[in-house]
């Protein structure tokens, strides 16, 4: 026997029933991951009880066990053709099937939202000739029923006197429940399709966006749309900071200069300029003119490999950061434009409308960016692996020179004896003293002659003698009245 449930709180509902009637049996719910394979393996025992959430809908195969499949009833399983005791050599009717005691029992303790999962816990019985039979039980009580099915069939009900409890099989409660699951089925469709038309505004920004993408991981040449890039950040900057209706004492040339400056690295002193005769296209070009002479020094120092290099990786950088960003301010626009349904608005419009907003905004902010990061770009030479010197190559160190190790005449006559400070960005010496001398290494080492390498001496290991003991001289003395004297 299988009983079909709806969520996990109802399938534990009936096993903590089943628990007092002391009727032994399996819940099959995704809470027991391990033991899942065992309960569907046993499912199909003679008198075994599983109760499952739809999980043990379709891929579900529930193979019937002996004492399972044989009936002397109805013979739908007889192993000898011959036997003979076999009473309905017939046609199986509905009447026969509903009465089959053997196979597989579904009982359903309510219906689904959707017919499809019904009929999938329909088909785990009576699979490949098996024989077997579903039931399924509802309450107008129950969620389907009480917010999708018609109020009259309560009603009916209440007009008829049908005293509570009792069994209903008219065919005007099964219609009844088929109505309200095609309206239910019907308003997960329509919610289904609302929100792809939600994610349909970000898919086409997200193909925008991973075009650009491909272009620059594909290694193509941005030159040309940078030259566009530069063209519509100044016409930007421009229209921001003018205004061309108005007179040109209140055009914000002052903040105009410091953006430029910003971004582009460009200073445009305008007080060496005749403003009175500035129009805002030929601020446009001059200013688009400058920004342009800037790259081309830029890439002119650098060279053209180089640049081009750079503003792939500048450009892919900048543009992933914006396009996260861009996502969440998507995701915190959805949360709240439901509320604009208040309004009388549409809010899938709104939403539209606010996206591609936000979209061309988060397009600038990544030309701007990447801009500026790229004049700012510099280029830093990885670092040389430090090479290990062995034990035996640190021995035979080279040691100082006698030259090397003089003191130098300071200016004037005067001897200095400091060490020279090394020039900005050179490698330091790995140990950080002086050349030739071997930090960490215990022992004594001699003065070397100029071109002589510096050996080191053996250091002799002694046990430590007491202040009591014999000296080691030989004079007879204790030690501290002998050599241990001054110590």
């Amino acid at each position: 026997m299988l009983v079909g449930t709806v969520t996990v709180e109802v399938s534990e509902v009936i096993s903590r029933l089943l628990k007092a009637r002391k009727i032994p049996h399996n819940v099959l719910n995704a809470k027991h991951h391990q033991s899942e394979a065992e309960i569907v393996r046993g499912a199909g025992q003679l008198g075994a009880v599983t109760i499952a959430t739809n999980m043990a809908g379709r891929g579900t195969d529930i193979k019937l066990g002996e004492g399972v499949l044989h009936c002397r009833k109805c013979c739908l399983k007889c192993t000898d053709k011959d036997c003979g005791a076999c009473e309905n050599d017939h046609d199986m009717t509905e009447e026969c099937l509903a009465d089959v005691p053997c196979g597989l029992r579904i009982i359903g303790t309510e219906r689904h939202e959707s017919r499809r999962i019904d009929r999938q816990l329909r088909g785990r019985s009576g699979r490949q000739g098996d024989p077997g039979a579903s039931e399924f039980f509802i309450s107008l009580e129950d969620d389907l029923m009480r917010l999708f099915a018609p109020e009259r069939i309560a009603k009916v009900m209440t007009t008829l006197g049908v005293p509570e409890g009792e069994v209903i099989q008219h065919p005007l409660v099964t219609r009844a429940i088929g109505r309200a699951q095609t309206r239910v089925e019907g308003h997960n469709f329509d919610i289904r399709k609302h929100l792809l038309d939600y994610d349909d505004v970000m898919n086409q920004q997200r193909e925008v966006i991973y075009a650009q993408r491909l272009n620059i991981l594909e290694g193509g040449d941005l030159r040309d749309e940078m030259a566009e890039i530069f063209a519509d950040i100044v016409e930007r900057l421009v229209d921001r900071h003018i205004d061309p209706g108005d007179i040109q004492e209140k055009w914000d040339l002052g903040g105009l200069r410091q953006t430029m400056l910003r971004i582009f690295l460009v200073d445009v002193d305008f007080s060496k300029t005749d403003v009175a005769g500035l129009t805002r296209e030929g601020l446009i070009e001059n200013l688009g003119r400058a920004a342009w002479s800037s790259y081309e020094r830029r890439e002119e120092q650098l060279t053209p490999e180089v640049m081009r290099r750079i503003e792939r990786l500048v450009f892919l950088q900048v543009l992933d950061k914006g396009w996260r960003d861009h996502l969440y301010e998507l995701d915190r626009l959805r949360e709240g434009i439901g509320l604009r349904a208040y309004g009388q608005k549409e809010p899938l419009l709104e939403y539209k409308r606010e996206a591609f907003d936000l979209f061309m905004g988060a397009i600038e902010t990544i030309q701007e960016e990447s801009v500026q990061l790229l004049f700012r770009a510099h280029i830093q030479a990885p670092p040389q692996p430090e090479q290990r010197v062995s034990g035996q190559q640190a021995m035979h160190a080279q040691a100082p020179t006698a030259a090397q190790t003089a003191p130098r005449p300071a200016p004037g006559g005067a001897t200095s004896s400091s060490t020279p400070v090394p020039e900005f960005g050179a490698p330091a010496s790995p140990g950080g003293g002086r050349a030739g001398a071997t930090p960490g290494l215990a022992g004594r080492t001699r003065a070397a002659e100029p071109g002589e390498r510096q050996r080191r001496e053996p250091v002799k290991r002694t046990e430590k003698v007491g202040r009591n003991d014999p000296c080691p001289c030989g004079s007879g003395k204790k030690y501290k009245k002998c050599c241990g004297k001054d110590q």
